[in-house]
């Protein structure tokens, strides 16, 4: 074992746990005042199930069961982490090594990364259900549809680049941290269930605004910190791809939020801090895929399409009809395909750009589609039937005067007591 790189691992495994606080107070401040707590609290849902869940059967299906025709892993072999820890002498410890540290950190490490990706789904739905609902998704869909998809992708199975898919056409198919697995299958989950259960009370016909963008700031600037380790440290190791890779998402994201403040100056007059905020994600979104095999300059470049694009594509929501409340179909699904699509042009050596063909956008493209059939559908037969049984949403007079007082029976800000103490003050 290296400790060097077991040190590294366990805090990149901290800086992706971090990652969920901070889409909390991203999404939380684009929320109006009476919907914050539960915000907050699907985040808080998403890392409390997710712990469970992945620990029980989750890190099974997608790491440690045998193979079942590349789509996931048994649940048994690694129930309960049997295959990963053992006591010695009385203390639980690894069981095994992977690569060059303990086998329980990789746990850890794709513990936070589940997390994180249910949690995105959380920004589409905000204002407008009911969190015991959402408990129960979290676990389904971590179950059958985030375990799957991980094993897929970064197990050897059907979308990994020793899979069935890469072996038809030719290429190695490249997703280094989750535009597949996270961003693009986050996103149509999102949209799938917002198709399901429909528009906010308002939507498109008031304004509804975000009560505190330094929130969202703040938010945004903690998912910069915590990207390190979910790009960087999908590196493995505390070695010269994991430095890159910090470099590679720096660069992309600064571009990426450079390029979404000048479409929307053009479009509306100015740079808006909820824009920087929303170009800095999409950056981070777009670089994940392809944090390793694009140069500084194609890095920039990727960054740059993907400011524009999501800059654009979170309009189509009102054009079309659907009520994705915080854009995460539009930053996460836009940016994930555009990262994943652009290494087939980008990719060192196999891009059309950078000295490849065409064989690598087509195993892009080919992943990235069945992507989102397989989460589009995994997500559909969940979401029916947690419709049909529990209900996903709070009555209309509910959301009217607020889900956090319905749900949560509490208000993240006394207005009444402040404006009673104002009043009394005065007289």
């Amino acid at each position: 074992m290296d400790t060097g790189n077991a040190a590294w691992m366990l805090t990149s495994a901290s800086l992706v746990f971090l990652m969920t606080p901070g889409v909390a107070f991203f999404y939380g401040g684009m929320v109006r005042a009476k919907a914050i707590l539960n915000m907050l609290m699907l985040s808080a849902g998403a890392l409390a199930v997710t712990a469970v869940v992945w620990t029980f059967w989750g890190w099974s299906i997608a790491y440690a069961g045998n193979d079942i025709g590349g789509i996931f892993g048994d649940p048994a072999t690694g129930f309960l982490l049997k295959d990963s820890i053992k006591v010695s002498d009385g203390v639980f410890t690894a069981a095994k090594t992977t690569g060059a540290y303990p086998g329980s950190i990789d746990v850890a490490f794709q513990t936070t990364f589940a997390m994180i990706t249910v949690a995105l789904i959380s920004g589409a739905l905000a204002e407008r259900i009911k969190y015991s609902t959402w408990m129960v998704f979290v676990a389904l869909w971590i179950t059958f549809d985030y375990a799957p998809m991980a094993h897929m992708v970064w197990n050897n199975g059907l979308l990994s680049g020793k899979g069935a898919i890469s072996q038809a056409i030719g290429a190695v198919a490249h997703d280094f941290a989750g535009g597949t697995v996270v961003h693009i299958n986050a996103a149509v989950a999102a949209l799938v269930i917002v198709l399901i259960i429909g528009k906010r009370k308002g939507f498109g016909k008031q304004p509804i605004r975000p009560h505190n963008v330094p929130f969202v700031m703040l938010g945004a600037f903690l998912l910069w910190f915590g990207w390190f380790g979910f790009n960087a440290g999908s590196a493995f190791g505390a070695n010269g791809t994991a430095g890159y890779a910090w470099v590679s998402t720096t660069a992309a994201t600064g571009a990426a939020m450079l390029f979404w403040g000048f479409t929307e100056k053009i479009r509306n007059g100015h740079f808006t801090a909820m824009g920087a905020a929303s170009g800095m994600v999409a950056g981070l979104v777009a670089i994940t895929p392809a944090a390793d095999v694009v140069s500084p300059l194609w890095a920039m470049v990727l960054g740059a399409i993907a400011g524009v694009l999501t800059c654009l594509a979170c309009g189509l929501k009102f054009k079309l009809g659907y009520d994705d409340s915080l854009d995460v179909v539009g930053v996460h699904g836009v940016g994930g395909l555009t990262g994943t699509l652009l290494i087939g042009f980008f990719g060192e050596g196999t891009g059309l750009l950078a000295g490849g063909n065409w064989r690598q956008l087509a195993v892009q493209a080919c992943i990235a589609l069945i992507a989102i059939l397989y989460s589009g559908v995994i997500t559909a037969i969940i979401a029916f039937a947690l419709e049909k049984t529990m209900g996903w949403r709070v009555t209309p007079a509910q959301e009217v005067g607020g889900v956090d007082l319905a749900d949560q029976g509490e208000s993240a800000y006394d207005f009444a007591g402040t404006a009673s103490a104002v009043l009394k003050e005065l007289r």
